[in-house]
This record gives structure tokens, C-alpha cells and sequence, in this order.
């Protein structure tokens, strides 16, 4: 009798394990490869994760985060964000968190990741799983960025930014078109 009960339990883990597997159906692939094609599309994260230092830990140790934060898991829900890529160019303001090297303006404004113009190196990769890899270079006033996206077939997206004087973070979100009255 035992033995039917770990049979079944066995039984049902495998066929749990086969039915969590996502697979995008074809008006998705179409939908998100219509927007790479475009290159119009509008990116919000909900999600920040920052490289976790010491300097970081003591900080998010102090309580001044928000609730749902972690050290490696802060939330964005309510916070101001966006990545956008209109045909050439791309826009962006992504709050940072983590440690600067050095460049820190006297007025704080460069705290987020912006940047504002054309980007350099673009390229799109269509993965096996239909999802796609952009990768580009972007600049602001002060620093240079090397910008890695991650685009899925349900619109879920990780965008990954290093920049030149600070450490690296990720983003999760939604992908988004973009409103036709902010196209340039």
C-alpha cells in the first residue's frame, strides 16, 4: 500500500514539473517580434536589483527602504521609471541603486540612470525560445552605458545596465507601446 502512495506522489510531481512549462503562443511571438521590428517599444520595471555590497547592506540595514525591499530585491511599484526605444534613439530614467565610483555631480541629478539620444552598437537576437537579446550603448552628460534587454513572448522583460562609474543593476518589468503622442 506504501509503495502505490509514493508511485502516485512520483507520479504527480512529474506531471506538476511538465505543466509549469510556459510556451508562447503565436499571436505573442508575432505581437513582440512586430515590436522589435519597430524598434517602438516603452519598457516599466517593478523591480530593481542592485549588486549587493557592503556599503549597500548597511544602507538597506538602516530601515529607509520601503516595505517589500530587500538587499537584492527593491522595489519600484509606485516609482517613476521607464526604458524607451523610438526607432534610433532611446530614453530613459531608471532610479540607481548601489555604489558610484566617482563622477557624482554637485547637484545630485544624475542619481538615476538617464540618458537621452541616439544609441550606439544596437542589436537584436531572436533566442531558440523566441524571446530576443537587444544590446546597445547609450551616454549621459557624464557617463557611458552598456545596455543588455531581455524581451519575452509575454511581454515580461530584465534589462541589465553597466556603467562606467557605477556598479552594475537589473531591472524587471512590462514591455509597452509606446503612446503615439510622445514619439519623436
Amino acid at each position: 500500500m506504501r509503495s502505490i502512495y509514493i508511485f502516485i506522489g512520483i507520479m504527480m510531481m512529474f506531471f506538476s514539473c511538465k505543466a509549469s512549462k510556459s510556451i508562447a503562443t503565436q499571436a505573442e511571438i508575432d505581437f513582440l517580434n512586430s515590436l522589435v521590428n519597430k524598434q517602438a517599444f516603452t519598457i516599466k520595471s517593478d523591480r530593481a536589483y542592485p549588486q549587493v555590497t557592503n556599503a549597500l547592506q548597511q544602507v538597506l540595514n538602516s530601515g529607509l527602504m520601503q516595505p517589500g525591499s530587500s538587499s537584492s530585491v527593491i522595489s519600484l511599484i509606485g516609482n517613476y521609471n521607464f526604458l524607451t526605444i523610438s526607432k534610433d534613439s532611446v530614453s530613459s530614467f531608471l532610479p540607481y541603486f548601489g555604489e558610484r565610483q566617482m563622477q557624482v555631480a554637485y547637484n545630485g541629478g544624475d542619481s538615476a540612470i538617464q540618458f537621452d539620444g541616439v544609441f550606439e552598437d544596437y542589436k537584436a537576437v531572436q533566442n531558440k525560445d523566441h524571446s530576443y537579446t537587444i544590446s546597445f550603448q547609450a551616454k549621459s552628460k557624464l557617463e557611458n552605458f552598456q545596455v543588455f534587454i531581455k524581451l519575452f513572448p509575454n511581454l515580461k522583460t530584465h534589462i541589465t545596465v553597466n556603467g562606467n562609474s557605477r556598479f552594475p543593476i537589473s531591472y524587471s518589468g512590462d514591455l509597452e507601446l509606446i503612446d503615439k503622442n510622445t514619439v519623436k
